[in-house]
């Protein structure tokens, strides 16, 4: 009996879920409706569910996914997000795209005040009464929302609702 606490605290360690090292800054291609776009996302919140995803077409556009916490929501709706970091406060109407279920801004351009705040160190909370909190990592955000914002107005993706 006494080999097998070792053996139970290994099947612990192997089964506890590792999101937080997975949710980190990273831009790739993503297929839109419209083709390929270049895709800034990070995962977070209490289960790693949550996303905050930046694509470009004329402008930048955050999107956010509440993940499981938003449930199925109802179209049309919009709501005042809160986004901190580094002593940074800025809110945000957000719109919700029926579609795929998740929050979205398009936002002024690359000098955007929420872009900058995305672009500091430590951590970034998201918020909303109705809705809750989730933190994001920002680490590796500014490379990764530099790479987006490279690609506004190059016509690498879809048209803009």
């Amino acid at each position: 009996m006494k080999t097998a606490l070792p053996t139970l605290i290994l099947a612990l360690a192997i089964t506890i879920p590792a999101h937080a090292a997975s949710c980190a800054w990273s831009a790739k291609m993503e297929e839109d409706e419209g083709g390929s776009v270049m895709t800034a996302s990070v995962c977070g919140g209490p289960k790693g569910d949550a996303h905050l995803m930046l694509t470009c077409f004329a402008k930048p556009v955050l999107s956010y996914d509440l993940g499981a916490a938003g449930g199925q929501l109802e179209p049309g709706i919009n709501a005042s997000f809160t986004f901190k970091a580094g002593g940074k406060t800025v809110t945000r109407k957000l719109d919700l795209e029926a579609m795929y279920n998740y929050f979205t801004a398009e936002l002024s351009g690359p000098a955007d005040p929420l872009l900058a705040l995305l672009r500091g160190k430590g951590e970034a909370t998201v918020g909303a009464a109705k809705y809750g909190e989730a933190s994001f990592s920002l680490e590796g955000s500014g490379a990764a929302i530099g790479k987006v914002l490279a690609e506004c107005g190059k016509g690498s993706g879809g048209e803009a609702d």
